[in-house]
């Protein structure tokens, strides 16, 4: 066994200063905020099915049949022609203006 004397560190104290300024509590109580829907605004993904255009899904998804050049330019990365289109193929919908 050891006879060395252990250090004592029981009447050991500490401060710290801040040379920052105390700053008041935030006050958040008029501070308001709304969510709209991001459904109609995001897009989404579509599954093709057997008999699917791109007209026809972007009728039946986004409302107007003309809105198939969106879709097909939301899919250039998967789409090589617009006509060209397999049913499983997972296609990304613009979002709705």
């Amino acid at each position: 066994m050891s006879t060395d004397k252990k250090a004592d560190f029981s009447g050991v104290t500490s401060s710290v200063d801040s040379t920052a300024q105390k700053v008041e509590k935030a006050d958040f109580s008029g501070v308001t905020s709304s969510v709209d829907t991001t459904a109609e605004k995001v897009g989404g993904t579509y599954t093709v099915q057997k008999g699917d255009s791109l007209s026809k899904i972007a009728k039946q998804e986004l409302g107007d049949a003309n809105a198939w050049k969106k879709i097909f330019e939301a899919n250039r990365d998967v789409l090589e022609d617009p006509d060209k289109i397999f049913p499983g193929q997972t296609l990304k919908l613009p979002p709705i203006d």
